[in-house]
């Protein structure tokens, strides 16, 4: 008899912590329209430089929103991590 299938359940409901990495340059500045995240910028040697946003998002609303206004600024999305719990 085959096994039922385990499906991983994600709340998207709640406030979590993430971790987005985008390749270029976004000016701490922006933090307050991107939801609060603390911004940070390094560049290695001839490297593009990349931009990491981390913080508090309340909910997959304001994760899509700050995403959405990533795109809008024309920058390439490199990661986007969850960082408290699975």
């Amino acid at each position: 008899m085959p096994q039922p299938e385990i499906r991983k359940s994600y709340d998207f409901d709640r406030t979590r912590e993430y971790r987005i990495r985008v390749q270029g340059f976004l000016d701490e500045s922006w933090s307050e329209r991107l939801g609060g995240l603390r911004i940070t910028t390094s560049k290695i040697g001839d490297q593009k430089p990349v931009s990491v946003l981390v913080g508090q998002l309340r909910d997959q609303t304001e994760l899509a929103g700050v995403l959405n206004t990533l795109y809008e600024l024309h920058l390439t999305l490199l990661s986007v991590e969850r960082l408290d719990g699975d």
